[in-house]
């Protein structure tokens, strides 16, 4: 009993560092010329929490397009970020690090040109938890310096105030998912 749970063990942890390398290699790439023009979130819940989602990230003409489908909110505004790690194993989310902010910017909103790369804003759940968000973000890139691959993605319990540093007073995290290169 002991040697298979022992077994169990090494072969998660294996799994783990193969995910790992692949998201680490993958992020290689996308900050060294390799492209990609599809990315995918898959968001699940944190500890006690019900939301989850799929966000997906596709390069286009004037910048990538955001589509985040979402289900299990309360109603309302909620912060909504890439944050520097695409680490979703703490069970608060908070292995996910920061806000995503590779030049050293305030937080803002994402209209402005003076903000956080990950800094996206809100999301509005309707009366049936549920979100539909799709625009098109100018700051943020699958390849190069700003890239997203291999980040996390945070959806939070409050709303983001766009103004108090460096967070947003959104509050916990409610789900997290790992941005990786989608299938085209």
């Amino acid at each position: 009993m002991k040697h298979s749970i022992t077994r169990c063990v090494v072969a998660v942890a294996v799994q783990c560092l193969i995910v790992g390398v692949s998201l680490a290699q993958m992020q290689h790439e996308a900050m060294h010329g390799k492209t990609f023009s599809k990315a995918i979130a898959v968001l699940s819940p944190t500890k006690d929490q019900k939301a989850f989602g799929i966000v997906t990230f596709t390069v286009v003409e004037n910048g990538v397009r955001v589509i985040a489908e979402r289900a299990g909110l309360t109603p309302g505004k909620h912060g909504f970020h890439i944050h520097e790690f695409g680490d979703c194993s703490a069970p608060d989310g908070a292995s996910a690090g920061g806000h995503y902010n590779p030049t050293d910017m305030p937080h803002s909103m994402p209209a402005s040109a003076k903000r956080h790369v990950g800094d996206l804003g809100n999301v509005e759940a309707g009366k049936d938890g549920t979100v539909h968000l799709d625009y098109v973000d100018t700051m943020i890139s699958l390849t190069g310096e700003h890239s997203i691959i291999g980040r996390g993605v945070i959806v939070h319990e409050k709303e983001d105030d766009l103004t108090t540093q460096p967070t947003g007073a959104a509050g916990a995290r409610v789900a997290c998912g790992v941005i990786g290169v989608a299938k085209e």
